[in-house]
């Protein structure tokens, strides 16, 4: 077997552990936020999905700290910016997370495709104290790209005419520009992309919501995405950024203040220096002992929703992980005349 790429002092025992533990944190957030699921309230289950997702991670054997949360960005019910997470003994691993319950609360609320709960998480060593970069910016410019145009070693520039930028990235697959897929939120903000993209003969896939999932669809096996770009939310991107690491894609982000008061902000604080910064995933996500684990809600490209049959509900996730760049699918069966879930709003244990 060859050993000559293989990282030393990787805390494998964590990374090949914990994996599970988490997987069973977004399927008991995807199954609570599923008995709101085309419901009409986007607020009630996103509190069902953060409050079974609180009570799962705090069962975990870890010092858990939530770097970045979705309540900090939105004022949504959510898991916060430094709380802390799992048991807390002395002497169990530090994890650090970046959570989303529910990727897609709109989608949820109204019932359609495209909703997932994720987290990335990344054990952290003695000598760090965070890995996951919580930018200050509401929204980031992203442009999200697959392994084989990472792996080129071609330069991309996010200044660079969109035309530019799509010809190197279908010289990488051997595609001409009118066969590339390029997915981006469908937003006003984006007109000038759209047309331009049109204009080149590029085919477009507008989403409404859920840009995580879609900025990691051109790193997938198998996917029929081949870039991602546009403005969508920081603390998204930096999830994504997580699993991207795990596939060996590649991302582009920069800062992208909303309005003029936020740049006013920006410049007037610690990151007035970082606003032109372009962050890799590498700069997002630091380290290799990074895992990224979603759950479907909602059927997604990416994941089958959860599914009730009878007295069985039937969830579907997957669990990658950096070092060894392995993704994993999870199918599971619940019993709903045993199965319960652990909240974390009363600590007792409910059934579904």
């Amino acid at each position: 077997m060859n050993q000559q790429n293989i990282p030393a002092n990787i805390p494998h025992t964590v990374a090949r552990t914990i994996g599970f533990d988490l997987v069973r944190a977004v399927e008991a957030a995807s199954l609570h936020a599923y008995r709101w699921l085309g419901c009409g309230d986007k607020l009630a289950a996103d509190e069902a999905a953060t409050d079974a997702m609180r009570g799962m991670l705090n069962l975990i054997d870890m010092q858990g700290l939530c770097v970045i949360g979705e309540g900090i960005k939105d004022e949504a019910p959510g898991i916060f910016r430094n709380e802390k997470l799992g048991l807390g003994m002395p002497g169990a691993p530090r994890v650090n997370f970046a959570i989303d319950p529910i990727d897609g609360t709109r989608l949820t609320a109204k019932g359609l495709p495209g909703a997932i709960s994720v987290l990335a998480a990344t054990v952290v060593s003695a000598e760090s104290e965070r890995v996951l970069i919580e930018l200050p910016s509401f929204y980031s410019y992203k442009l999200a790209y697959g392994p084989r145009v990472r792996e080129a070693g071609v330069a991309l520039d996010l200044d660079a005419p969109l035309e530019e930028t799509l010809g190197k990235i279908a010289e990488c697959l051997d595609k001409r520009v009118e066969d590339l897929v390029v997915a981006l939120l469908d937003r006003d903000r984006h007109e000038e992309e759209i047309a331009t993209l049109r204009k080149l003969g590029a085919r477009i896939r507008l989403i409404g919501d859920g840009d995580v999932a879609m900025a990691i669809a051109p790193s997938m096996l198998n996917s029929t995405v081949d870039l991602y770009l546009g403005v969508g939310g920081s603390p998204e991107a930096v999830i994504a950024a997580a699993a991207i690491k795990c596939l060996g894609g590649e991302m582009l982000v920069r800062m992208w203040p909303r309005d003029d008061a936020e740049l006013v902000e920006l410049k007037e604080s610690a990151w007035s220096e970082n606003l032109d910064q372009v962050y890799t995933c590498d700069d997002l996500a630091a380290g290799e002992d990074i895992i990224f684990v979603a759950g479907g809600i909602s059927d997604s490209p990416m994941l089958d929703g959860v599914a009730v049959r009878g007295q069985h509900a039937f969830t579907h996730s997957l669990v990658m992980q950096a070092t060894f760049r392995t993704v994993r699918y999870v199918q599971a069966i619940h019993d709903l005349s045993r199965k319960t879930i652990r909240l974390a709003s009363d600590e007792k244990e409910h059934h579904l």
